[in-house]
């Protein structure tokens, strides 16, 4: 029987991921790059950006707080052509009474999510090639509301109707939501700390899945919707089905 050769779907394709160096973002890029892609890494931590850049091989990186609006109009403006998708992880959802946060609190609380995509957006329309993608990275957790949960209750409500709105706006450009619960990632480490085990043992425990979520489960359904061009202004959720069980 003769061996089928099926070409790399991203072969030839430009990925970049705003907030890259580890995490979601990194194995993104990494599954990217299986699948062909060039890599552009962007993240806060140059000596992980670099480590994250060498492992993959990467096209190229960029060290800043995406959340800079001068920074990232440089980073994009300095591109040195078309690209063909932007993931975006950067940003994280701000818990707190909301009649406790100061009025800066609230704006960061707001801007972290649905301001930097905004910004992100407007690049995206001068810098994507038709029929590529943006896809932002949101949540399900903030979906049980309760005190304390605040503006990300918020934030996570409206992320879906900013993405469908912005599919019509960018369009032929798509763009589409990951919303993922719990992650095994180090930012879950460093948040949890000696927690981190009994999270994982509760949610081997109850998910449906019977196991914990990876980065890798949310970069294979980010590689898919950069793939397939007929999906845009949908919300993916990638939880295990923890909000069934929470």
């Amino acid at each position: 029987m003769t061996a089928v050769s099926v070409e790399p779907a991203l072969l030839g394709q430009t990925v970049v991921v705003i907030g890259g160096s580890g995490g979601i973002g990194l194995e993104t890029a990494r599954l990217a790059r299986t699948e062909g892609a060039e890599i552009v890494l962007t993240g806060r931590d140059p000596g992980r950006l670099d480590r994250a850049a060498t492992d993959l091989r990467a096209h190229g990186t960029a060290a800043f707080d995406a959340n800079d609006p001068s920074a990232l109009a440089r980073f994009f403006g300095g591109l040195s052509g078309p690209i063909d998708h932007v993931l975006v992880t950067a940003g994280g959802p701000r818990y707190g009474r909301m009649l406790e946060m100061t009025d800066d609190e609230a704006r960061e609380a707001l801007s972290d999510h649905m301001l930097l995509s905004i910004q992100v957006a407007r690049h995206a329309a001068r810098t994507v090639r038709p029929g590529g993608s943006l896809l932002l990275v949101g949540g399900t957790g903030g979906r049980h509301i309760t005190i304390g949960s605040g503006i990300a209750s918020a934030v996570t409500a409206a992320m879906p109707a900013l993405t469908a709105s912005l599919a019509l706006e960018l369009a032929p450009v798509r763009v589409n939501l990951i919303a993922p619960g719990f992650v095994d990632t180090p930012l879950s480490a460093a948040i949890l700390a000696e927690g981190l085990e009994a999270r994982r043992e509760e949610l081997r425990r109850t998910l449906p899945i019977g196991r914990v979520v990876g980065p890798a489960d949310v970069g294979a359904l980010a590689v898919h919707l950069m793939i397939n061009t007929a999906i845009t202004g949908a919300t993916y959720d990638v939880d295990g089905g923890q909000q069934f069980v929470a």
